[in-house]
């Protein structure tokens, strides 16, 4: 496992030679920490097309459109017949946060979902597996005999994009298909909100439910990504007894928050959640990067960055602080963090889709981190509290936000390499605690 951000100092981290001072315990010898998810299996397919094409499939220019397993198998093979295809790419909210916390890392990752049985080269599911990370463990897929979700991005002749969204067959995971024992080792299990919200009948809901069972059964931090505001706006109640009875950590932006918690601001929307939930990861446009969390009141560290102003007076005053799991404070003290967008960020945005799912890959990479250091260094005065993440607040913040600049820069939400080994338009300074 490669180290979480770029600091100095590493704090014997990766530990690739063992102290023989160390007592050997039975966790050193398993393979280490991984993260596992859920997600609706798909692929964005982006193809330039003619208003007759358009027609012919029943499609309105320049809206989106759910379309039928029929329809759709008749639009993909008359693209690839003509080969007006110009991309396909991986996609999914947890397949690409997956996918880049293995990048990033370097280390593995379990998918669960659906998976073509018969997959044909040159396919949407070839083209699946090809954009994916080899340190992305894909053995516990569900086969299934159909197609997974697609994504038609269909760009017209003057340039109007129209969206065709086939389901196929992504929301049919079983909860027989939940393997117990890859969810009891890992450091978290990440979900979406769209898992929940299927057509009546379909499996995947209760699948995800088992695969909660199974993180609580084992004290296993369940992460939840809200989506998309419309999910959540429906019922905005649901999901907040949702993150209460169910999950640990919620990554949103800040519409989502608002349609969460009703406020405007993404502090006290932040702040809000953790009625519910341990840790949040809130992302904010221009605005920057919120994080908000729990830390023991004994072990509070103030920050040396200046105090912010904001709904909450100079809320970042213990940012220095690392994050706890309510339950495990005896004292629990809320503690915030706030980052401005890396370098103001990028010049031109390349694509927005994917920047929340960067920033969530880099905090799973330091929870991952603390896991792996506590099982390689159990003695460590790293490991002295019951800590959720190996860095302080502060710190995931930068990396989160380091991560989401690199996502804005590029026309893929998934990573093609980790951070750049330098920095050549940063200060050093940046990553200092």
């Amino acid at each position: 496992m490669k180290f979480p951000g770029k600091r100095k100092s590493k704090h014997y981290f990766p530990v690739n030679a063992r102290d023989p001072l160390l007592q050997a315990t039975q966790q050193e010898q398993e393979e280490g920490s991984w993260v596992v998810g859920i997600d609706q299996t798909l692929v964005d397919i982006e193809a330039k097309v003619d208003d007759d094409f358009l027609q012919r499939y029943g499609l309105s220019a320049g809206h989106s459109l759910v379309i039928d397993d029929a329809t759709a198998e008749a639009l993909y093979n008359e693209l690839m017949r003509e080969e007006l295809i110009s991309h396909q790419f991986a996609g999914g909210t947890i397949g690409n946060t997956l996918h880049n916390y293995s990048v990033l890392a370097d280390d593995r990752s379990v998918l669960l979902g659906v998976m073509c049985n018969n997959i044909q080269i040159g396919g949407y599911a070839y083209r699946y597996l090809c954009n994916t990370s080899s340190r992305m463990d894909l053995n516990f897929l569900q086969g299934v005999d159909g197609a997974i979700g697609r994504c038609f991005t269909l760009i017209g002749e003057q340039g109007e994009r129209t969206f065709a969204i086939s389901p196929g067959l992504m929301n049919q995971l079983q909860a027989n298909s939940i393997p117990e024992e890859v969810i009891a080792g890992a450091s978290a299990l990440v979900l979406t909100s769209y898992l929940v919200r299927c057509q009546p009948g379909e499996p995947m809901p209760e699948a995800t439910l088992r695969a909660i069972e199974y993180a609580k059964k084992h004290n296993v931090p369940v992460v939840l990504t809200l989506g998309t505001k419309y999910v959540i706006q429906d019922n905005p109640q649901f999901w907040r007894d949702f993150l209460r009875d169910h999950v640990s950590i919620v990554a949103m932006n800040e519409e989502e928050a608002f349609a969460l918690t009703g406020e405007q601001d993404p502090l006290l929307a932040s702040n809000m959640a953790l009625d519910w939930v341990d840790l949040v990861l809130c992302t904010a446009g221009p605005t920057g990067l919120y994080m908000a969390g729990f830390t023991e009141e004994e072990y509070k560290r103030k920050t040396n960055h200046p105090l912010l102003p904001g709904a909450l007076a100079e809320f970042n005053q213990y940012e220095f602080s690392r994050a706890m799991r309510h339950k495990d404070c005896d004292q629990p003290l809320r503690i915030f963090s706030h980052i401005a967008p890396y370098m103001g960020g990028p010049e031109k945005i390349m694509n927005t889709n994917g920047a929340g799912d960067g920033a969530l890959a880099a905090l799973l990479h330091d929870i991952t981190a603390n896991n792996f250091h506590r099982q390689k260094v159990p003695n460590s005065s790293k490991h002295g509290r019951a800590y959720l993440t190996y860095s302080s607040l502060a710190q995931v913040c930068k990396y989160a936000n380091r991560v989401s600049y690199q996502v804005l820069n590029q026309h893929s939400p998934r990573l093609t390499r980790g951070l750049p080994e330098r920095e050549d338009s940063l200060e050093e300074s940046y990553w200092d605690r």
